[in-house]
């Protein structure tokens, strides 16, 4: 017996199946609500539950806090309805030009920019261009079926490749093969499997607000691919981008970003880092890159912010932007990083 979910205050609707969860029957009806990880590792795909009963799982128990509980917000990714479901969710929105595909997969390029994050440039097959928006990601299916998820660091181009910022994870099934940690290793020409777009982070070229961009780590690749996007369209928005690593080599294509805010009209490129050591001789700002972003800028109301990294970081980002600097919780948008650890955990 399937039942019937609507979604506030868009009233889009659509039916879950079976086994289902409210996400994954949103995403088949081309109904796009937020989400990252999609294993119940983030808060991204939070929504709130206004009708209807269903059964939560465990993950919103151990990711949401207790008030958040109490209001009736829950995981979407998590969530199993019992009954027809009324749910809010502001950033809803319908994708009928996206279609989700799997795709063969060359590697073209591995660049090593760092000791352990690899750039990698991927072939999709040419005559099948893979539509996506700027910021999304990509899957890659390994041999037993499991999945790894890279944001796409490229918006989409006409050649069909697509570019991978990979931090390798000693111990990942697939950044092991990636550093060349386990055999074989991977190589030039290699073969892949993947399956995309996926990801609900991605500009919202409705708006003219002006915009925060924070992102620790290789949270800066889906950055990236936005930014090139709003160069490409003739995007001019005003644009504060805090990039945050432990160390300086963490912010590995600072001469990029700097390129961008000598470059690009209205746009600001702050580094922060939060572990730098006396061989570094780190003369920049320091501390928690969000920190970083409400000493500059503590009135937010009319900004909106698009957060990826850590879920740590983008988590206490949305907490304290909304609670602290008057952020309207709806123009927060994010991708948290999970690695299959965190699901574990």
């Amino acid at each position: 017996m399937s039942f019937k979910v609507i979604v506030e205050p868009a009233g889009y609707s659509f039916e879950v199946q079976p086994g289902q969860s409210v996400l994954d029957a949103a995403l088949e009806a081309d109904v796009m609500l937020p989400y990252s990880c999609r294993g119940g590792g983030c808060s991204t795909c939070k929504g709130k539950v206004l009708e209807g009963e269903f059964e939560a799982g465990e993950a919103p128990q151990h990711i949401l806090e207790q008030d958040e509980l109490d209001q009736g917000f829950t995981l979407m990714c998590q969530a199993h309805p019992k009954t027809d479901m009324r749910i809010e969710s502001p950033q809803a929105r319908l994708t009928t030009d996206i279609q989700i595909r799997k795709m063969p997969a060359r590697v073209l390029e591995m660049e090593k920019l760092t000791d352990d994050v690899m750039r990698l440039v991927v072939q999709l097959p040419p005559g099948q261009p893979l539509m996506y928006y700027a910021g999304q990601y990509i899957e890659f299916i390994l041999r037993d079926n499991r999945r790894r998820s890279y944001s796409m660091a490229n918006p989409p181009q006409q050649n069909n490749q697509i570019e991978l910022h990979v931090r390798h994870m000693p111990g990942g099934a697939f950044t092991d093969y990636v550093f060349g940690a386990s055999e074989p290793a991977m190589k030039e020409r290699a073969m892949l499997r993947t399956e995309a777009p996926y990801g609900s982070f991605f500009l919202r070229e409705e708006s003219d607000k002006p915009l925060v961009f924070v992102a620790s780590g290789t949270g800066f690749a889906p950055i990236k691919a936005i930014v090139e996007h709003m160069q490409n369209q003739g995007i001019q928005r005003e644009v504060r981008f805090y990039w945050g690593g432990r160390r300086p080599k963490d912010i590995y294509m600072m001469d990029l970003a700097q390129q961008w805010a000598q470059t690009i009209p209205n746009f600001t490129f702050v580094p922060v880092v939060s572990d730098a050591l006396a061989e570094d001789q780190w003369s920049g700002r320091t501390g928690f890159v969000h920190h970083a972003v409400m000493q500059d800028l503590p009135d937010l109301s009319g900004w909106e912010v698009y957060a990826c990294g850590a879920p740590i970081m983008v988590e206490n980002a949305q907490k304290d932007f909304v609670e602290h600097c008057g952020l309207d919780a709806a123009v927060f948008y994010a991708d948290a990083f999970t690695s299959e650890a965190d699901l574990v955990d």
